[in-house]
């Protein structure tokens, strides 16, 4: 176990690729969005993502630490032997995305899950930085979702450096100026124009394209949505947040939110736990919607 650990420590050129690239294609959007007066960026949003993101980093080494002498631990109880081959991989990139595409849907679809990725929502602008801002609670929460493949039999530290590839394709759909990929592509590969969908409060939107790097994980599950032309994207949440811009309570605001409705006067423990668990906007009174009431009443 702690060999693992250590060959993670000491293997940091994945950031080394990354940093400066999305630096360049970030000061490359920033400066074609000033051109163009497309007003794409503010001070304000662009700065909370920054702490955000750094708020990650700082934290992140040490959970990712923890998480994998948890896997390692898995690891041990492997069930197939397996060699790096490039067919390896192949399925390897295939269980960490579709893990991903589960983890993600779970986020939407459970009050407790969605107080921990909502940060990443919240924001009501679209640009590359919009990529950088997660929560500080993810790796809790997305770990689990990969002990199947450590059980299987993939390495923890490759599952682990797969996360991280597919995380930078992640982070460069976030964009406003890429429209449309050819048909083709955006039969199945996420592209921009999916994860603005993805980002949208339209109540046509919301909980859509959940996919990470492969669209085809919501075609196949039903949770895939075009972007209209006759629709045009309205990003952040269906109630933003009081706070944008504070530090703390952007990572907060959903938790104090869940912490009031679980502390009202007389509801019954089985909408205790339904607040926990059933999705967003779950109200035991009928005063506040999920997603899916809110597209039923669209349809009437």
């Amino acid at each position: 176990m702690l060999e693992t650990v250590k060959e993670y420590l000491h293997n940091n050129w994945l950031l080394a690729i990354s940093t400066p690239f999305y630096t360049a294609l970030i000061i490359l959007e920033v400066v074609v969005s000033n051109y163009k007066r497309n007003r794409y960026y503010t001070i304000k949003e662009t700065l909370i993502n920054f702490w955000l993101n750094i708020a990650n980093t700082a934290l992140g080494l040490g959970i990712k630490v923890g998480i994998l002498l948890i896997l390692a631990w898995f690891f041990s109880f492997h069930l197939v032997g397996m060699q790096p081959t490039v067919w390896y991989w192949v399925l390897l990139f295939l269980g960490v995305d579709i893990c991903f595409y589960f983890e993600h849907r779970c986020e939407h679809y459970s009050r407790i899950l969605w107080a921990v990725h909502v940060t990443h929502h919240s924001s009501q602008e679209f640009n590359l930085t919009t990529g950088f801002r997660s929560s500080v609670f993810r790796p809790f929460v997305s770990f689990w979702f990969f002990i199947p493949l450590v059980v299987i039999g993939f390495h923890p530290l490759d599952i682990l450096l797969m996360d991280a590839i597919c995380q930078m394709y992640g982070i460069i759909v976030h964009t406003r100026y890429v429209k449309k990929m050819p048909g083709w592509f955006e039969a199945i590969f996420v592209s921009p124009s999916h994860h603005r969908v993805h980002h949208a409060s339209n109540v046509r939107y919301l909980d859509k394209n959940m996919g990470m790097v492969l669209i085809i994980w919501d075609r196949l599950f039903g949770t895939f949505q075009s972007e209209l032309e006759e629709e045009a994207v309205v990003y952040g949440l269906t109630k933003n947040p009081e706070h944008p811009h504070h530090p703390i309570r952007i990572i907060t605001h959903e938790w104090e939110s869940l912490f009031k409705d679980l502390t009202q006067k007389d509801i019954a423990w089985k909408d205790f736990f339904r607040y926990l668990f059933y999705p967003p906007g779950w109200s035991h009174d009928g005063k506040t919607k999920t997603a899916k009431q809110l597209r039923k009443e669209l349809t009437k």
